[in-house]
């Protein structure tokens, strides 16, 4: 039988159609009942009238095909808020916590953190003047503890051109390097691999909240007074934005010092007219000392770490920190107590 125009015509259309849409079960479910059913019941095929498909027929039917040329995760765009973005400058908001993230912290107090006696024993010998060090003076806060710092915060996130999904998070402060968050499911490497103040961090989205896990973290400290955190030690992190104000809780999970996680909160603000400038940080001599000598105090010798206690009138017991202090029956045990400061006189 000749083909007229009309119908050669429309056989090369046909042919030469480009699916842009691939299917996907969403789309099954909105297609018409009539559509179902016929999808359901295919007609019987050569093979099957002959007895069963072949196995390469099953596979093909197994693992279907993508007609799309760009790579496209469908579970994690589903898995993303819509809404949720974290870009911007942000502003560090020191109502809350300020002699923590301004001054810091004062010798000898621990409160209602779960260290262990190696923990104590590390901050008790402690010398803040270790910090005039040349290999402490532009030593940056670790991924951990930066959050309870001065710094401001710049975040941005890195979209692929072709998916538009957005495969990494980036977070700046002033005094640190740019810290990746890896949202493309890639795995963390090798315990042996090289550990760094930013450590590795992978993401993933939880309803509205962007959780974090970082490992590979260089040995830090839970707080500027000399409490340390180890190397081992793993952080999880919780990003939560409302409206304009960004709230990330970060607990701290470390075998070596912590008998508990530790967890803590910390706000930021959006600020539209903030500006991170660069940090080139320079050492210098800051104290004359003798070559190799480092800041510490002896086990015992260290005056200054009851400060804090007798000031405030506390029982030293009571700001050596550690789990059991921070439950009901440690609070019976010592009494009624009110403290008599808020913060340091600085």
């Amino acid at each position: 039988m000749s083909l007229t125009r009309t119908s050669l015509l429309s056989a090369l259309a046909g042919a030469l159609t480009i699916p842009v849409i691939a299917h996907t079960p969403a789309a099954s479910a909105a297609a018409p009942p009539h559509a179902a059913s016929a999808q359901q019941s295919p007609a019987p095929s050569a093979s099957l009238v002959q007895g069963g498909p072949s196995p390469a027929a099953s596979a093909a039917q197994a693992a279907p095909q993508s007609q799309s040329l760009v790579e496209y995760d469908d579970e994690v765009q589903r898995a993303a808020p819509n809404g949720v973005d974290f870009t911007g400058e942000w502003a560090p908001r020191f109502h809350e916590d300020e002699p923590e993230r301004v001054p810091g912290p004062e010798l000898g107090d621990y409160l209602g953190i779960p260290i262990n006696d190696a923990a104590r024993m590390r901050a008790m010998t402690w010398e803040a003047s270790i910090q005039t060090l040349p290999e402490w003076q532009c030593r940056p806060h670790s991924a951990d503890y930066i959050w309870r710092g001065p710094s401001p915060l710049r975040i941005w996130k890195e979209v692929d051109p072709v998916s538009r999904q957005v495969t990494a998070w980036h977070a700046e402060w002033l005094r640190s390097v740019d810290r990746s968050i890896y949202m493309d499911g890639r795995p963390h490497p090798s315990p042996n691999a090289p550990h760094t103040w930013a450590g590795f961090s992978t993401g993933k989205w939880e309803g509205d909240v962007l959780t974090i896990k970082t490992t590979h973290l260089k040995e830090g400290y839970v707080r500027r007074n000399g409490l340390p955190r180890s190397d081992a030690a793993t952080l999880t992190e919780h990003w939560m934005l409302r409206g304009d104000v960004l709230t990330v809780a970060a607990i701290v999970n470390d075998p070596v010092y912590l008998t508990e996680p530790f967890i803590r909160t910390t706000d930021y603000e959006l600020d539209l007219h903030q500006w991170v400038p660069p940090y080139p940080c320079q050492v210098v001599e800051e104290v004359d000392r003798p070559r190799g000598v480092v800041p510490h105090s002896l086990p015992g010798t260290n005056d200054a770490a009851t400060d804090f206690a007798n000031r405030c009138g506390l029982p030293v017991e009571a700001t050596r920190g550690g789990a059991e202090t921070m439950y009901p029956d440690f609070r019976a045990r010592i009494g009624a107590i009110t403290s008599t400061c808020i913060a340091a006189q600085r």
